[in-house]
């Protein structure tokens, strides 16, 4: 911290801005951390065997190395300590809670945790960071008619919807690059925001751009041939999840008044319609696959292959160009929600959640057309 302060200090004197700086060296330094680190997790994992097997849900043939998070995980945690050091003193139980679930995700791709046990260490660093560091959903902004939501309301909601996102975005991570993508577009769409709303959120900024590059340096690998592909398992997908409903909550919070050095007030009633339309793709899935389990009579817990991506797959594309046409369709949704933002706000949700589920069932749709043909 001291070395930066002096750099900063060296810079402002010059009147560079520091912060353009730690937005590059912060992007740069998690992408090289994670593009060099997984080489290891790799080698690791096949001579440990340490590996993911095929199973009901999978979407691959054969065994692949599953601990690429460890990687997310350490690029993360050190390139923000370093450029956005400020987020853990105003967030303090951020880097805790990173580090139980970097823990209880390891365990799991190991030796398979049982889900009870994983849902209490959720609801812990939840709880951590809602009460602990204070990040919560203050106010509904009209939605459902609601407004400001008291404490223990805003707690207990808020805890909920980080254990919903987390386990929402670990089962959109079922085919080749589909959970990194998507998580590189919200993150950078987050990052885009945070940065248009003033200096005071500038180390959410650089949070985004660190996470922004550990994913483009783990893509890499994912997207890549047989012998170097690797999955980011539930270790990344828990830490990515999370992190991505702290971010969200983060730039929701940000339009209830402020008042401070460098805050550009600037109120948008539609912001948590706004942070749902970002987020709509894992909210979309997990809902769909629910409603198809119990019209079916099953448990809304129990695995299958009904996931959109599933579906995409059954039309014979490939996973590249699944994750394509997911990504593409899911990113209109939020360009729709972004240039509506200023109509009614259950308006435009019901308009947004409509489009996600027409996304979800549209392939349904085009297969049955073509089995008929």
């Amino acid at each position: 911290r001291k070395v930066m302060d002096k750099i900063d200090a060296f810079l402002h004197t010059i009147n560079f801005p520091s912060f353009y700086l730690k937005v590059i060296l912060s992007f740069i330094t998690s992408l090289l951390i994670t593009y060099y680190s997984i080489p290891a997790i790799i080698k690791i994992s096949r001579r440990k065997n340490l590996m993911d097997e095929p199973g009901q849900r999978s979407s691959h043939e054969r065994k692949i190395p599953n601990l690429g998070g460890i990687a997310l995980f350490f690029a993360i945690s050190v390139s923000a300590s370093i450029y956005a050091y400020q987020l853990f003193d105003l967030y303090k139980f951020l880097f805790a809670s990173l580090v139980i679930l970097l823990y209880i995700g390891v365990m799991d791709d190991i030796v398979v945790m049982r889900a009870y046990k994983k849902l209490v260490a959720q609801i812990v660093v939840s709880a951590m960071l809602v009460i602990g560091s204070d990040v919560r959903i203050r106010n509904f902004f009209g939605v459902f008619g609601v407004y400001e939501l008291n404490y223990f309301l805003s707690v207990v909601f808020s805890i909920i919807t980080f254990i919903i996102l987390v386990n929402a975005f670990n089962l959109i991570d079922g085919i080749d690059g589909l959970a990194g993508s998507y998580g590189l577009i919200c993150f950078g769409l987050f990052g885009i925001s945070y940065y248009r709303l003033g200096e005071y959120n500038y180390p959410l900024v650089i949070l985004s751009t660190t996470i922004m590059g550990s994913i483009i340096g783990f893509l890499f690998y994912n997207l890549s041939d047989r012998t170097k592909k690797i999955f980011m398992g539930d270790t990344g997908s828990m830490v990515l999840g999370f992190l991505l409903t702290f971010t969200a909550i983060c730039f929701i919070d940000i339009f209830i008044a402020k008042r401070g050095p460098g805050v550009v007030y600037y109120h948008l009633n539609s912001a948590p319609v706004i942070a749902v339309a970002i987020l709509i793709l894992p909210i979309i899935d997990t809902l769909n696959v629910i409603i198809i389990r119990l019209a079916e009579k099953r448990s809304p817990f129990e695995a299958d292959k009904n996931h959109i991506h599933h579906k995409l797959l059954r039309m014979g594309l490939s996973h590249k160009r699944a994750t394509f046409y997911i990504i593409s369709y899911y990113l209109f949704i939020v360009l729709v929600a972004y240039f509506l933002r200023h109509i009614e706000n259950n308006s435009l949700l019901l308009l947004i959640i409509g489009l996600g589920f027409l996304g979800a069932y549209l392939p349904d749709i085009v297969l049955k057309k073509k089995i008929k043909n």
